[in-house]
């Protein structure tokens, strides 16, 4: 079948009564043929035993409308027309949008479905989506269906960070040694397509690089999905002179994938004045080649950039992310973000937040902790967003990822890594919702604002194939 929309935009002035019409024809993405066609990880299987934590369909996912596709999302430039574009640049990021509810809360960026005009249709569905005055202002250059848990707060917001996450599996990993869950947890990158995955741990001095079979789209003919994750295919032992974490209890210090070819290193202890000292290596991926050296960041107060540990449990905490050839680590103060060139220190900067960050983790109360994650190209922390141009979003601060104590991991969709709490291990994965299932840009631009209020009705059918439409 293909899904076909149409769509009617309403404008009426509250002081004229003019009302302003605007029809457009939708193209649909891959993003429900992603969700209904991909199982990557087996994560809507039941793999483990009872205290597996599966996703329900029914009344979440399906029926397709309106829960796969339930929202909508408005947004202030044009969007690229292609069917892999399910998630755009954090740049433009909606200005307004609704779920299939009625909003009840204080965000004036959200609508309401009407709940009386909204049906199922013989062949489709229609939906009706309303704004007063006071919602949804701004231009909009293009529209977009989503999900309706997408529709809620998109990625996040002031009164809603969790919403756009849906859990879909958790399986206790329960079979593990402490040294197994130590590769799990010190993974610092994923290659879905070839079902392999790379950890990195410092130990006596040496920095040792694993790749580990993790089963995505391949099973071999002995491999279970809760616990062959830990199979080593390959393991290296790279000798470091300047690099290391540091000692005592908690060693600081934590590896990141640069997305640029190389796996990186820091190390570094909290410091609340002064320059900050931070050690660091730059691995290649292909050869295993490395430089190290140390870092002097001047008038820099940092928080410590991670650490792991094995003692009674396997811990590891994750506080910084690199983006687009730059580290990024919360100041020591909690009111600024750090970004530092790793290509050249001198280049350092302080993107101040606009407020005091509480800094807590995205894992919740946990031995695992996340402080700072990027998916997509947007780095989210507990109480903020950091968009790609490095504007900051301050949202409701939420636990996105119980129990996450790694980067999280991104397929399409698809969030997922390892993590745990007092001996409690787990592999989660979400699916992040706020998807384009579809792309609808406007032939002109239109504005919303406080003299207005706006009516979207959204007809989406089923077609037979080669019927033309």
């Amino acid at each position: 079948m293909v899904l076909h929309g149409e769509m009617v935009i309403e404008l009426a002035d509250e002081d004229t009564g003019t009302v302003e019409t605007i029809r457009e024809e939708n193209m649909v993405t891959n993003a429900v043929n992603h969700l209904l066609g991909l199982n990557p990880m087996g994560v809507f299987y039941k793999v483990s035993g009872e205290y597996d934590d599966m996703l329900l369909w029914n009344d979440v996912l399906l029926p397709i409308c309106p829960n796969m596709i339930g929202g909508i999302l408005l947004y202030g430039t044009a969007l690229t027309e292609d069917a892999d574009n399910i998630y755009p640049s954090s740049a433009n990021l909606p200005v307004a949008y609704a779920s299939n509810d009625v909003n009840a809360t204080a965000d004036t960026a959200r609508g309401s479905l009407n709940l009386t005009e909204s049906k199922a249709l013989e062949d489709g569905y229609k939906f009706v989506w309303e704004f007063t005055p006071s919602q949804g202002n701004g231009t909009i250059a293009a529209v977009a269906l989503t999900s309706a848990l997408g529709g809620k707060a998109v990625f996040g917001n002031g009164v809603d960070s969790s919403s756009g996450y849906l859990k879909v599996r958790e399986t206790r990993l329960e079979t593990q040694s402490d040294d197994e869950l130590a590769l799990l947890y010190s993974a610092v990158e994923v290659d879905f397509e070839n079902n392999v995955m790379y950890s990195l741990r410092f130990v006596d001095s040496s920095v040792i690089v694993s790749k580990l079979r993790f089963p995505v789209f391949s099973l071999g003919l002995n491999d279970r999905l809760d616990d062959t994750v830990c199979t080593v295919l390959e393991q290296d032992t790279l000798h470091c002179s300047t690099f290391s974490f540091t000692t005592g209890y908690t060693p600081y210090g934590d590896f990141l994938d640069g997305h640029d070819g190389y796996w990186y290193g820091f190390s570094n202890s909290a410091n609340s004045s002064g320059d900050a000292v931070m050690k660091w290596i730059k691995i290649n991926k292909g050869d295993l080649t490395f430089t190290e050296g140390t870092w002097t960041l001047a008038n820099a107060h940092l928080q410590a950039i991670g650490s792991f540990k094995i003692d009674t449990y396997v811990n590891r905490a994750v506080r910084g992310v690199v983006r687009n050839g730059y580290l990024y680590l919360m100041g020591y103060e909690k009111t600024g973000v750090y970004k530092i060139n790793l290509g050249n220190v001198t280049d350092i900067t302080l993107i101040p937040l606009g407020f005091e960050s509480a800094y807590r983790t995205l894992s919740g109360a946990s031995t695992s902790q996340t402080y700072m994650v990027m998916v997509n190209d947007f780095i989210i922390g507990y109480d903020f967003l950091i968009k790609a141009d490095d504007a900051v979003v301050q949202l409701a601060g939420a636990s996105r990822f119980p129990y996450i104590g790694m980067p999280i991991f991104q397929y399409k969709e698809f969030l997922t890594g390892f993590g745990g709490n007092y001996g409690t291990d787990c592999h989660t994965t979400w699916l992040l919702m706020p998807y384009l299932a579809s792309i609808n840009n406007l032939s002109q631009a239109i504005v919303k604002n406080v003299d207005k209020t706006m009516k979207i009705t959204y007809t989406l059918t089923e077609q037979e194939e080669g019927s033309g439409v």
